[in-house]
């Protein structure tokens, strides 16, 4: 059983670590002034809004903008503190906001995943309403970051690992 709360410590602190450099170069995009972005980054969104049909990430609208503000204001800071818990292993500490961080984005990423499915898409000049198997393309995309977070909030509040209250030394 340890060795399998160890791999899900290490999968978690991937998961962290990487999503440090994916938040500022990738997700704060719609919400950071363009000038702040090299060319390149700048294009490559572009790509892959066009080439992917992902319209909330080319033109977001008011409700998913507000969860980019959540990723950079309350996620980002918490990101470098849960990848070293994680790596570290076993760090009690980091239960409760891994709990508080995992239900914040499994529920907005739940209603991200939702609106893919069953939302309008605008209709733009950039991008034309996605078809089924292209829904079905970006809901993938998104998805691990809904599977990643339901995980932490199960193994937060099932592991034996962190769920067991620690013996106090008696003086």
């Amino acid at each position: 059983m340890a060795s399998v709360s160890r791999l899900l410590e290490w999968i978690f602190f991937f998961y962290f670590f990487s999503h440090i450099p994916i938040t500022l170069l990738v997700d704060l995009q719609p919400i950071l002034p363009s000038s702040w972005y090299p060319q390149q980054l700048l294009d490559l969104m572009k790509w892959y809004c066009v080439n992917f049909k992902d319209h909330l990430m080319m033109n977001p609208p008011p409700w998913f903008k507000s969860f980019v503000y959540c990723e950079a204001i309350i996620q980002l800071p918490f990101f470098p503190v849960a990848a070293y818990a994680f790596f570290k292993g076993g760090c009690r500490w980091i239960r409760i906001p891994a709990i508080v961080y995992s239900s914040h984005v499994a529920t907005t990423v739940l209603a991200i995943l939702a609106h893919l499915l069953y939302g309008d898409f605008p209709k733009t000049s950039q991008l034309d309403s996605p078809s089924q198997q292209e829904r079905l393309t970006l809901v993938s995309i998104y998805a691990p970051y809904l599977v990643i977070p339901l995980l932490i909030l199960l193994t937060m509040l099932f592991s034996p690992r962190y769920t067991k209250e620690e013996k106090r030394k008696r003086k």
